[in-house]
């Protein structure tokens, strides 16, 4: 039997022996560092979206469609026909960023599969983060198919729809954040599909609707709504001089209120996964 030298101990340390040598613990596994497990989960969410979800984006990407079709009796042009090929395009991140997740997390909690994700070594940031992000660039066809569309529909200018690349990842942060933080704080998993089910009907009658046609207290809440800002931007692209501060400090504000969304979406996780 072969021994260790008695300097390549620590002071003060016996090598272990018999039954103590067989109940010495392994130690542990690193944790995680915060963007490769960030981008595991994201491929992850994104291969199960893209198989699962396909059937929904086209029914957010055709209801969108049809609302706008329906408007387009009641409005002829102007700022109201910008208003509502913007929420209609914001609607399809709204569909499937908050509703959806709202519902993934409230399933994901009610099954059991937060204590999956919580016996791994992957911060919970990683995990609110990832799901979120596949779930706000699964709506990218959806969104662009919807903004082509009613820009035909209603005769509005395409040469600056690239603001897209910018309204869809704040918006859908925004949402995304709002929608998992319903479905980790909802009690149950009915109530949180409800909450993301009533959540996409705010963004439809608060996005969609024009602005100046909403009373003063409804108008208020459509201020609170994530999705009012990235909708705002939108809309100012439309005219033909866009105001590019305007547009600025509208994505500032969607990508300032995503930030503080998807906080509260990771202190939920934390909540929700010790309990």
């Amino acid at each position: 039997m072969s021994t260790a030298p008695a300097e390549a101990l620590p002071t003060g340390a016996l090598p272990a022996t018999g039954r103590d040598a067989q109940h010495t613990a392994a130690p542990l596994a690193p944790r995680a560092r915060l963007l490769p497990a960030l981008a595991a989960v994201y491929r992850a969410q994104l291969s199960r979206a893209r198989v699962a979800r396909i059937p929904l984006l086209f029914v957010a990407t055709f209801q969108s469609i049809g609302i706008m079709v329906l408007m387009r009796g009641v409005v002829d042009g102007g700022s109201e026909a910008r208003a509502v090929v913007a929420g209609s395009t914001v609607l399809v991140v709204a569909f499937v960023a908050l509703n959806l997740l709202a519902q993934y997390f409230g399933q994901l909690r009610a099954g059991g599969g937060l204590d999956h994700y919580a016996t791994l070594p992957v911060p919970p940031a990683a995990v609110v983060l990832g799901a979120a992000g596949a779930y706000a660039s699964f709506t990218v066809p959806g969104t662009v198919v919807t903004a082509v569309a009613g820009s035909v529909l209603f005769g509005l200018p395409l040469g600056h729809l690239w603001i897209l690349g910018a309204v869809v990842p704040l918006a859908g942060a925004a949402l995304a954040g709002l929608g998992a933080a319903l479905g980790l704080l909802a009690p149950r998993q009915e109530l949180a599909t409800l909450l993301g089910q009533l959540g996409m009907s705010a963004a439809l009658l608060l996005g969609v609707l024009p602005a100046e046609r909403l009373p003063g207290p409804i108008g208020w809440a459509r201020d609170l709504l994530p999705s009012t800002y990235g909708v705002e931007a939108l809309a100012r692209t439309f005219g033909p001089h866009p105001d590019w501060a305007a547009v600025a400090a509208d994505l500032a504000v969607c990508g300032a209120v995503g930030l503080g969304s998807l906080a509260v979406a990771t202190w939920a996780y934390r909540r929700a996964a010790v309990r």
